[in-house]
């Protein structure tokens, strides 16, 4: 800024000060949203990513990347539970037709055989269409799922399995990948840490706090300069 007495008074100090606070909050949001994904099934925490260039392009420097470490898996014994021990993804169908990528695996079946999520996304099998078993077995029970996602469906006639789909497993990407990582009767729960996150959030509140210092310090010289000019 530049006022009309002469005196030159450089602004970019103010604006760093204010860009680094947003930063900051910013980031801290993020830590806030892996603290309230901690309870929830196959929540994957987000890291913060800073690009270059941050002190002058400010909060559009921000992004984040997702942290595709496995998650604590709990035994449920549920047919219909189903969790990832490797990286990966299931594929599920919204409404509108678009595809979400998910690692909650806590699905359901309905009258028609059509394996869903639990607010009624239909799951995809490794060909990328709805599951529909081919074989709609009385109880979730007879549904016996591979660790390479094949399902089958126990026959009491035959005393054997009868195929009835197969569960895709897909890549960050929805490239489909071969692994043998599909564990029924288990769910995943997040891989958040909370310690972790608490500790580096603390960094990150004590920059807000200095750059605060800095931004009133800086409030402070430029209001004390536009008073002693007013005084000329």
């Amino acid at each position: 800024m530049k006022l009309a007495a002469g005196i030159n008074f450089d602004a970019t100090g103010i604006a760093q000060s204010i860009n680094a606070m947003q930063m900051s909050m910013d980031i801290m949001g993020i830590f806030s949203e892996n603290v309230v994904g901690f309870d929830k099934i196959g929540y994957q925490r987000k890291e913060a990513v800073i690009s270059s260039f941050a002190e002058y392009i400010g909060t559009n420097a921000l992004s984040h990347s997702v942290d595709e470490q496995v998650g604590r898996l709990a035994m449920t014994l549920k047919p219909l539970d189903i969790a990832l021990s490797d990286k990966g993804y299931f594929q599920v169908l919204n409404n509108d037709g678009s595809i979400e990528l998910t690692r909650d695996g806590r699905f359901q079946m309905n009258k028609n055989g059509e394996i869903l999520t639990q607010t009624g996304q239909k799951v995809l099998s490794s060909g990328g269409l709805p599951i529909v078993l081919s074989v709609v077995p009385d109880g979730i029970d007879k549904i016996k799922i591979g660790l390479d996602g094949k399902i089958g469906v126990f026959d009491e006639k035959t005393r054997g399995l009868l195929p009835a789909g197969t569960i895709g497993v897909v890549s960050c990407d929805g490239t489909l990948v071969s692994s043998n990582c599909v564990r029924q009767g288990y769910v995943e729960s997040s891989n958040v840490q909370l310690e972790k996150e608490y500790m580096e959030v603390a960094n990150y509140k004590r920059s807000f706090e200095a750059n605060r210092q800095m931004f009133k310090i800086q409030n402070n010289n430029l209001s004390s300069a536009i008073s002693k000019l007013g005084q000329v």
